[in-house]
């Protein structure tokens, strides 16, 4: 039997049972529980993971579109140790220790739960008992215990979004031909990001030919999509002369519009025309008369445009 056959989980005719997080997995893969059913064992679902942080859309675009950003974390009962978020880490590593004793969580990993914020947390517990020049990437399906939000103080992060990914080796003095040569190809590959000052979580970027707008909204999705579709009857859902509204992603329970620019438009000739849009969507959201004909129409085309990420 080759290993490739080995590892293929057995179908099992009821629910797997739970063992040791280091045994063999009862499903049959040949892999440990940690790392096959033990991946969701014990950890509920949290759709919104990131809910009462004053900064939840940032964390979200973070997360999910934003390739390359830190802030520094202050946390609620550990501030002798400093730790640095981060959008992705080499290797998507969950948490890592740099060379000169920075400990830094990164935001953009594999899911080891139904629950990003656990996982945050367990990583985050992890990484502040490493030592110096130390990945963690052994991190297993985590137990019930507190997450991310629960862990830091209230306060809003501040972010800071960087044009390429040298913040990973600072502090090194020698970081190796390999390293140098990973963080070459990463900077290279990095898509141009600013972060809006006129708008929360709403980021500017460019990709090959066109320029976008990617802004993670805080309103409930219903009424949200009711009044974007108000604005589009009224064709005022742009964001300036050859803008266009395309779609938006829903994430971790906020959704997130795009809008495509032409490529020569810069951050920061939208930032007084994002800021109007928003003040169109708080008065639509204050309308309260039922949608008409043209609105319902225009509702559908924009939720046909929607994407979910998992």
């Amino acid at each position: 039997m080759s290993s490739r056959t080995a590892r293929r989980p057995r179908r099992t005719d009821g629910p797997v049972p739970a063992v040791g997080g280091r045994e063999p997995c009862p499903c049959g893969s040949g892999r440990r529980y940690k790392a096959c059913h033990g991946r969701s064992a014990g950890v509920a679902a949290n759709p919104r993971p990131f809910a009462g942080r004053v900064d939840e859309c940032d964390l979200v675009a973070l997360r999910e579109v934003v390739p390359s950003a830190t802030a520094a974390l202050t946390l609620a009962d550990r501030s002798d140790r400093p730790v640095l978020l981060g959008s992705v880490l080499p290797v998507a590593w969950p948490a890592m220790v740099r060379a000169d004793g920075t400990r830094m969580l990164g935001l953009q990993t594999a899911p080891r739960s139904s629950d990003p914020d656990r996982d945050l947390g367990q990583a985050l517990e992890a990484v502040l008992e490493r030592d110096a020049g130390q990945g963690l990437d052994d991190l297993g399906a985590p137990e019930p215990g507190p997450g991310l939000v629960s862990l830091l103080d209230p306060a809003p992060l501040e972010i800071t979004v960087h044009d390429g990914f040298d913040w990973w080796l600072e502090g090194v003095e020698d970081p190796g031909a390999e390293a140098t040569a990973a963080l070459a190809e990463a900077n290279g590959n990095v898509v141009p990001t600013v972060r809006l000052a006129s708008v929360e979580a709403g980021y500017w970027c460019r990709i090959t030919d066109r320029s976008h707008l990617r802004w993670a909204l805080p309103d409930a999705e219903e009424p949200l999509l009711d009044a974007m579709a108000r604005l589009a009857a009224r064709h005022a859902l742009t964001i300036g002369p050859n803008s266009r509204y395309v779609g938006a992603f829903r994430a971790l329970g906020i959704v997130m519009p795009v809008w495509d620019l032409p490529r020569e438009t810069g951050a920061a000739e939208i930032e007084e025309p994002v800021a109007a849009l928003r003040t169109a969507l708080d008065e639509a959201l204050a309308e309260t008369a039922p949608l008409t004909g043209d609105e319902r129409r225009a509702r559908a085309g924009v939720v046909s445009r929607q994407l979910t990420l998992r």
